[in-house]
């Protein structure tokens, strides 16, 4: 699938339609992270289904009882709009989507059963990674308690991803004329296969992709740069092979603002990864991340990905990493 004709079509249209000192003004001068978070994130699902709805409320209250974030640093979303949906999105899929419209077939691909508070989900959490972008323009870093649905085409959803949150943002933003360039760093185990396809051909939007090769989806998209690698890979191969990449990304990309993709499905033990990251592993790559980012001295967006450890607390607790380790460096660099 090629790149969808709206986000080819994206120019500079001149200055924010947003006002930055609006969000700016909810930046803490001694730094605290700001995040998007909605008790909507959550909806219901039939027992045993194997996504972890509740994960999304769980890291949010770890977050605020370790005093990674506090109350005031939570953003509330508001769901988006059509109009910004459109800007990726075919109209097709989206009247699909607003009317029930999915059919068995579909809704066996995206994983997830077709709802009202799914549709309003879905456009909420896409409304968080956007409200977390401007709030990292404003502040240098901020994040979403949910998103990464780095599955979701212009035309459909698979892999549990109805909307691509990440894709949106960055075609608002340089609608707007917030931004030029972005680079997208996707850690999730999976490849970013909707994310890759939809900013195919478009030399603004630099996607990486590092994945385990034989993991879902068996048909790869093509990234700007795709790395896969090898079922059982642990710490020492994934770290060499990240630090050996990100910084040539970053030099390409030359971005006005980068999204962080941390999936912690790349943990060993991982009902759908293949990896064999520890924790510590894990905790290596997101400061990894956040360094290279950070040090360059670009806005970061983290947004969670996917994460599918035994239990639900133990997914929250494997993405809290990435929160703890984004405070704790921008805390030592202002100190």
């Amino acid at each position: 699938m090629g790149a969808c004709p709206a986000v080819g079509r994206l120019t500079r249209s001149g200055p924010a339609s947003f006002n930055f000192l609006a969000v700016a003004a909810q930046v803490c001068c001694n730094f605290g992270m700001k995040c998007s978070y909605h008790p909507g994130y959550q909806v219901a699902l039939s027992p045993g289904h194997p996504f972890p709805m509740s994960k999304y409320p769980l890291l949010k209250d770890q977050l605020l009882a370790e005093g990674v974030l506090a109350a005031g640093d939570l953003l509330e979303p508001v769901p988006l709009d059509r109009e910004t949906l459109d800007l990726v999105h075919t109209a097709e899929y989206l009247n699909k989507l607003e009317s029930s419209g999915l059919s068995a077939v579909e809704q066996r691909r995206l994983g997830l059963p077709w709802s009202e508070a799914l549709w309003l989900r879905s456009r909420l959490a896409s409304g968080g990674t956007l409200l977390a972008a401007r709030a990292a323009l404003a502040g240098g870093l901020a994040g979403n308690l949910a998103g990464g649905t780095h599955h979701a085409f212009a035309d459909h959803g698979e892999g549990f991803c109805v909307l691509n949150d990440v894709a949106v943002a960055v075609a608002k933003l340089r609608v707007e004329g917030a931004i030029e360039r972005a680079a997208i760093i996707d850690l999730d185990v999976h490849q970013g296969n909707g994310t890759a396809a939809i900013f195919e051909g478009t030399d603004e939007v630099f996607t990486f992709s590092m994945h385990g090769e034989r993991n879902y989806p068996a048909a790869k998209m093509r990234s700007d740069l795709d790395v896969g690698l090898k079922d059982g890979a642990g710490d020492a191969e994934y770290l060499e092979s990240l630090q050996r990449h990100l910084p040539s990304v970053l030099e390409k990309a030359q971005a006005d603002i980068a999204f962080y993709l941390a999936g912690v499905d790349v943990a060993a033990g991982d009902r759908y990864g293949k990896l064999a990251l520890s924790e510590d592993g894990i905790r290596a790559r997101d400061l990894a991340v956040v360094e290279a980012v950070r040090g360059r001295g670009v806005p970061l967006v983290i947004v969670l990905g996917g994460g599918y450890a035994a239990t639900r607390e133990r997914t929250a607790a494997l993405h809290a990493h990435a929160f703890r380790e984004a405070v704790g460096y921008e805390r030592r660099t202002a100190a």
